[in-house]
């Protein structure tokens, strides 16, 4: 039986294995960002900045968090966000958290993309679809 960092190292190196060229240094800059987006403005604000911004890449990056949770789609994880009582939606915030450690980690190691490369990542990002 895996542990659950575990279950969340085995998919999310399956999904940021999977990038497009095109989209790994979009895809791996939002994974750099959003822990941090979290932290300061909350759960359910962060994920609606992502799939509020449209670019592909970064929708793709909620899809994959959210398959990575056990949950249907990232709608669902956006859903579930948005409509949690204090205890869930801190537990969810965790989770969320405890995944995207290793989306960064693979953001690094796989696409090569580094935390520095953040801010240029969203100007370029602004070019795609």
């Amino acid at each position: 039986m895996l542990t659950r960092d575990q279950r969340y190292a085995v998919e999310a190196h399956k999904h940021v294995s999977a990038v497009k060229k095109e989209d790994q240094r979009s895809y791996g800059a939002m994974a750099h960002k959003l822990p941090i987006l979290i932290r300061t403005a909350g759960l359910a604000q962060a994920l609606t900045f992502v799939e509020a911004r449209g670019l592909k890449s970064q929708t793709q990056l909620l899809t994959d968090l959210a398959s990575t949770l056990g949950k249907a789609s990232g709608g669902v994880l956006l859903e579930q966000a948005r409509n949690s009582e204090l205890s869930a939606y801190m537990l969810l915030t965790q989770q969320v958290l405890a995944a995207l450690l290793w989306y960064k980690r693979f953001a690094q190691s796989i696409l090569g993309v580094e935390a520095s490369e953040d801010s240029q990542s969203s100007q370029d990002g602004k070019k795609e679809d």
